[in-house]
């Protein structure tokens, strides 16, 4: 199972994180499988790859908690369940 996770980076005590797909039974710093966006929770920053996320997410990935927040936030969700009612 795929899902969209965290990926720490940075400093001691200046974490950024990336936004990663990466297999479930991976590692938090394990091999991912794309780069979706990058947050930086000091600066209140997002960057998403919308249209990535979007794909994943139409294959079934899983976003965690944290993950799921922030792509609310950010309106992806919106843009995805528009997408299924396209289709449908």
């Amino acid at each position: 199972m795929v899902k969209l996770r965290l990926k720490r980076c940075g400093r001691k005590q200046r974490a950024v994180y990336r936004i990663v797909a990466i297999d479930a039974r991976s590692r938090r710093e394990g091999r991912d499988l794309r780069k979706v966006g990058f947050y930086d929770p000091i600066n209140n920053q997002t960057h998403l790859n919308v249209p990535v996320i979007l794909n994943f997410l139409a294959k079934g990935a899983q976003p965690t908690g944290t993950v799921h927040d922030i792509s609310k936030r950010a309106g992806v969700f919106t843009e995805f369940h528009l997408n299924q009612m396209k289709l449908n």
